[in-house]
């Protein structure tokens, strides 16, 4: 889940926004089969058989595995609906489609996609998505059901777009082995940033040929990059409503991480880096980085191939004096706007997404892992008993989550483009995220015509 910016998916996002922009008050009326069959289908079968196109963009195991712990269980309990799983690649720092963008504004979207879930409000602005709102109603959906902070993000204008899924946040992890090698104790991680940046410069080694063979700590590594580090400087991204990305701390935090670029050299880092990418493995997996930000979902990595080296999970430190924070993110199912088979697709997503459906996925993992959307769910699977998971579980309730506005996949490119500016030195921290308010406050100021304000 490493982010990488991808100038491509920025291009193509601002190249699709006007077609869809011109095609959402078509597409808001043409709703496939209204609300009427919102409660047609009830285990057994219905009168005409469909075959549902679903969307997803994750490779590896997870179409077979979906398949046998959740589609298959779905399909039996309503024999005339089929569901036919096509994984169609994500595209940069979003998790989006470009293909999926382009099949909206083409009239000939599948019928369900698993969507990263702070991007419903920018979708929804343009009339990218079905209002799920009477469905939700008449299912006698509960916000309740759901980690709050999670439904919100599923909102816009107080209207239902999605349904949650899965959820995760971020933790350090640590390399005791490596702590021990550098006289720290490994049973002790840092508790403050400052710690951290102690123990951190302990741990970078040169090799003979003078690049880095290993690293004590790289800021924006993994899941450490500036959303992530201006919380944990205590950092807020919005305010009283207003998007505040040049907030002072987060300002400090972006002073911070290129602190890290000057001392240990820019040009080394990324040399390091690089290799690390062509082994195809996360970073930490190496055995060659000391501390590092990352998800819970790197707890299945880290059990399924069993490193040869003692490791550990901690919150991530914050400055002397102020508590540990983290951020949520996660998934969820949508409906996109044009859908052909709307009625089934409901039922779909509602299956996947309850109590039951969220049970199956979840009851799979052996490691215990994947953190659901529903407290109940959790509480039910007993996942604080993996003591490393219970670090991330506890830390959920008061999870920091991306601020629910029509620009918020445009403020997370762009806190992409100044990370990536300061840390090669071309611009200062508080020039640049200056620059990055104004931006945003732009980009609101055009939608505001097409949002009601």
């Amino acid at each position: 889940m490493e982010v990488k910016i991808s100038v491509r998916f920025i291009f193509v996002f601002l190249l699709a926004w006007p077609i869809l922009a011109g095609c959402s008050d078509r597409l808001l009326q043409t709703t496939e089969g209204g609300r009427s069959g919102i409660s047609e289908y009830k285990t057994g079968v219905p009168p005409s058989p469909v075959t549902i196109d679903f969307w997803f963009p994750w490779g590896g195991d997870y179409r077979k595995e979906f398949k046998a712990n959740v589609v298959d269980e779905f399909e039996k309990k309503f024999p005339a609906i089929k569901v036919n799983m096509t994984f169609v690649e994500s595209t940069g720092n979003t998790q989006a489609s470009d293909k999926l963008l382009t099949a909206i504004g083409a009239y000939n979207p599948p019928d369900v996609a698993l969507f990263d879930r702070f991007l419903i409000d920018s979708w929804a602005v343009k009339g990218a998505l079905t209002d799920l709102t009477d469905y939700a109603d008449a299912s006698g959906i509960s916000p309740g059901d759901y980690y709050d902070a999670i439904w919100k993000e599923v909102l816009y204008d107080n209207k239902v777009y999605a349904l949650p899924w899965g959820t995760d946040n971020r933790g350090m992890f640590y390399n005791k082995t490596l702590m021990k090698a550098a006289g720290l104790n490994p049973d002790k991680p840092p508790a403050t940033i400052e710690e951290l940046d102690a123990m951190a410069a302990k741990m970078f080694k040169r090799g003979l040929n003078g690049k880095y063979e290993q690293v004590g700590f790289i800021p924006w590594m993994n899941q450490g990059f500036l959303y992530t580090q201006g919380w944990n400087w205590g950092g807020q991204w919005e305010k009283n409503g207003k998007l505040v990305p040049n907030d002072p701390q987060i300002v400090k935090a972006l002073e911070w991480m290129t602190g890290y670029a000057k001392t240990y050299n820019m040009e080394s880092l990324d040399s390091f880096s690089n290799e690390i990418g062509q082994t195809g493995m996360n970073a930490f997996l190496t055995g060659k980085v000391g501390f590092v930000y990352d998800g819970n979902w790197l707890l299945n990595d880290l059990s399924k191939y069993q490193p040869g080296f003692q490791w550990g999970v901690a919150p991530m430190p914050a400055p002397s004096g102020r508590e540990p924070v983290t951020w949520a993110g996660g998934w969820s199912f949508v409906i996109p706007k044009g859908a052909k088979h709307e009625k089934e697709a409901w039922e779909f997503i509602k299956f996947v997404t309850s109590k039951e459906g969220a049970m199956l996925w979840a009851k799979r993992q052996t490691a215990g892992s994947d953190i659901t959307a529903m407290p109940s769910v959790n509480e039910a699977l007993h996942l604080e008993r993996n003591p490393n998971l219970k670090v991330f579980l506890d830390l959920i309730p008061k999870a920091y989550t991306r601020p629910v506005t029509p620009v918020g996949s445009y403020l997370w490119n762009e806190t992409f483009r100044v990370q990536d500016l300061a840390i090669n030195g071309r611009g200062t921290p508080k020039e640049l995220l200056d620059q990055t308010k104004r931006n945003v406050d732009a980009q609101l100021a055009k939608l505001k015509p097409l949002s009601g304000g």
